[in-house]
């Protein structure tokens, strides 16, 4: 049984025009289908308004205190509360969930080594079963990217990491499709050219591009993510731009395929 696992974020979360239109292809997307949303910029900017300062560390945000709470009322609230609304007026029955919601995603706070990221979930678990519930009565679940540890806490979670660890649990009992959105028609060979789209990745090839530096910052945890969910059981991964997300799911030939 299919199962599209879809990341959006980027830009597109920023932009209201852009996000209507991408949460109406993915209402129109049949079948079992999972949405996993970013929201950074936004958290950013209503943490400058209350004079809390973002760090980045290689595209990762470093979490402290002041930081978790932001990123869990502009996530897990804001963001994901405006699209579940969105997709219920496009007949796409949703639901909001972080990783805490039924148990969902498990994960501890990373620990320290060179960088302390602060209260940032390394996901240790996926509770498929509940997710598969969801899917079997007709939802199509949201997932902001936060987390939860055994201790109640939450943690902030790449919404890459978290979309393959998605993919990998669901692989169990689906043929996953995983599709990473953003506003870029994929994976770049000169990131001011928008038709230099590098049509496939393997391994080899990736290494030779980090390398050179053609790949960097907030792409680097994507791909990551991408290679680590072939490995683990999921059928496919494609990299597009948000109004590419159709024809990447039915006819495979957009963005960027990410290949073992």
């Amino acid at each position: 049984m299919l199962l599209n696992v879809i990341k959006i974020g980027g830009n597109v979360i920023d932009d209201p025009q852009k996000l209507d239109k991408f949460l109406l292809d993915f209402s129109l997307l049949p079948g079992n289908k999972i949405l996993i949303h970013g929201g950074g910029k936004i958290a950013t900017k209503i943490a400058e308004k209350l004079g809390i300062e973002t760090q980045m560390v290689e595209g990762r945000r470093i979490t402290d205190k002041p930081m978790l709470e932001v990123v869990t009322m502009v996530y897990g609230g804001l963001v994901n509360k405006q699209i579940v609304a969105s997709l219920q007026s496009k007949n796409c029955n949703a639901i909001g969930l972080t990783g805490a919601d039924g148990g969902a995603i498990l994960a501890k706070k990373r620990p320290v080594k060179s960088i302390d990221y602060g209260f940032v979930g390394d996901i240790e678990k996926v509770n498929s079963g509940f997710i598969e519930n969801l899917l079997e009565n007709g939802v199509a679940p949201v997932f902001a990217p936060l987390t939860y540890d055994i201790d109640g806490n939450m943690l902030n979670t790449n919404a890459d990491t978290q979309a393959s660890a998605i993919a990998v649990g669901m692989s169990q009992n689906f043929e996953v499709n995983l599709v990473y959105c953003f506003e870029k028609k994929g994976v770049l060979l000169d990131a001011e050219d928008d038709d230099s789209v590098i049509s496939e990745i393997r391994p080899d090839y990736y290494e030779e591009l980090k390398a050179s530096g053609v790949i960097f910052a907030g792409m680097i945890p994507k791909l990551d993510n991408a290679f680590a969910a072939l490995e683990k059981g999921v059928k496919k991964v494609t990299i597009c731009q948000a109004e590419q997300l159709i024809e990447a799911v039915k006819n495979g030939n957009a963005g960027t395929a990410i290949l073992r």
